[in-house]
């Protein structure tokens, strides 16, 4: 018995390594990806997640999908527990003044 075609297999399951959801937002994806994109610049935690996923060997994109996806699931969060972004603060460090 043959395959059914390119990209399913026998039991009508994608084999591909990409799956896009039949319903999505697809200006919400490219405002995170944009999103993640410009935090890979500018916040240094965001660049060092990025860095550690290239290391694991994700190709650029997919690192950067990642980080949206991370941004985004904290996003929920937020929205779940009613509250508000809290950035880490720096350590308070006393000075001998």
């Amino acid at each position: 018995m043959g395959r059914a075609g390119p990209g399913l297999s026998r039991l009508g399951k994608r084999t591909g390594r990409l799956h896009t959801p039949k319903r999505y937002s697809r200006r919400l994806r490219r405002v995170m990806y944009m999103s993640a994109l410009t935090a890979i610049r500018c916040d240094p935690l965001s660049k060092a997640y990025y860095q550690r996923k290239r290391n694991e060997g994700k190709r650029p994109i997919a690192a950067t999908i990642c980080l949206a996806r991370r941004r985004t699931n904290v996003l929920y969060a937020l929205i779940r527990d009613n509250r508000t972004w809290q950035p880490d603060s720096p350590p308070i460090t006393q000075s001998a003044a």
